[in-house]
């Protein structure tokens, strides 16, 4: 008898037929995630979950469904599954990095681009009716190449878009992460490491790409930006909740930074309202991966390693792999 497993959101058909060659296949076809209840009543009996990054495993539900083996969500991030609780329990849990770290840093240099140039005002302002003539200051935003780029969070993303704004846009790039990159990584990029403070001083847009986690929690708010220059603009692609977004609105209001993009939120698919009213904010629905061949792939790659994690084989991105040698 094939192993049970949950497909927990609408899939590529080819992930489809790939799982279901090895499982007994539960497909949740809807764009709408399964409500808690609903999630934790289908994973009765499951052997394993093809989740995404809107369906929460916690200590809880895997109370609740004992016979778990394996949570493979179809994202980089994987603050929506309690990794602890999982590996206590002996649940493996993987996720899909690499596959979309160029992509991911287009969207953002596209939204640093976009902010900082004032392109999705200027474009309302079209639509609307309000281009009537022409005069020195029209729209006029900030520069971008040989600015300095700051970028909070330098793993695989946050140097893809240091190696964009350094070789493409002739930027200085300054860093702050937990762990300082090696000489050699740091003289490829042309990156100085600064302090977090120092960094919000010194950046004239900065980039938040670093993990969610409790530390990071609101790790940019009304301290944080008042740190920053007037001129300056921030970008998040990183998750929604590291910006206090009632202090971003603030700033942004008050014209204490010059404007922000952000493609992530701390309630989303809900946004502050707050943010919606300000013209100086460029907004994104969370689609930093979303070009079609980096998606099939992020799908191809959780489904590789929910085949694998059921079938004794390693899986190729594990999160926990210490459950593999227990």
């Amino acid at each position: 008898m094939k192993p049970k497993v949950l497909v927990a959101r609408r899939a590529p058909a080819e992930v489809v037929e790939k799982l279901s060659a090895h499982f007994d296949v539960d497909y949740h076809p809807g764009e709408a995630p399964l409500a808690p209840d609903e999630l934790r009543a289908r994973l009765q009996g499951k052997a394993g979950a093809y989740i995404t990054g809107t369906e929460r495993i916690s200590a809880e539900l895997l109370d609740a469904c004992t016979g778990l083996k394996a949570v493979c969500t179809m994202s980089v991030g994987y603050n929506h599954i309690d990794l602890a609780a999982c590996t206590a329990r002996g649940v493996l849990v993987t996720n899909t990095p690499d596959v979309l770290t160029e992509t991911t840093a287009d969207l953002g240099f596209a939204l640093l681009m976009a902010t900082a140039r004032r392109m999705s005002e200027g474009e309302r302002l079209l639509r609307d009716g309000g281009w009537k003539s022409w005069s020195w200051d029209f729209l006029a935003g900030q520069e971008v190449h040989g600015t300095t780029l700051g970028i909070l969070g330098m793993g695989r993303i946050g140097q893809a878009i240091a190696r964009r704004g350094r070789f493409g846009f002739g930027m200085q790039v300054a860093y702050h992460n937990r762990s300082r990159l090696p000489a050699d990584a740091e003289a490829e990029l042309g990156a100085r490491y600064l302090s977090k403070d120092e960094l919000l001083r010194q950046a004239d847009h900065l980039v938040l790409v670093l993990p969610y986690s409790a530390e990071s929690h609101h790790c940019i708010a009304a301290a944080e930006l008042a740190l920053m220059k007037p001129t300056a603009t921030l970008v998040n692609i990183a998750r929604g909740g590291i910006v206090d977004e009632d202090a971003l609105a603030a700033a942004l209001r008050e014209q204490r930074i010059a404007a922000a993009g952000l493609d992530v939120f701390e309630g989303e698919p809900r946004v502050n309202p707050a943010l919606l009213t300000l013209p100086n904010v460029v907004l994104t629905p969370h689609i930093g991966s979303a070009t079609l061949p980096t998606r099939i792939a992020m799908a191809q790659l959780a489904a590789d390693n929910l085949v694998a994690a059921l079938t004794s084989r390693p899986p190729l991105t594990p999160l926990n792999p210490q459950v593999l040698n227990a």
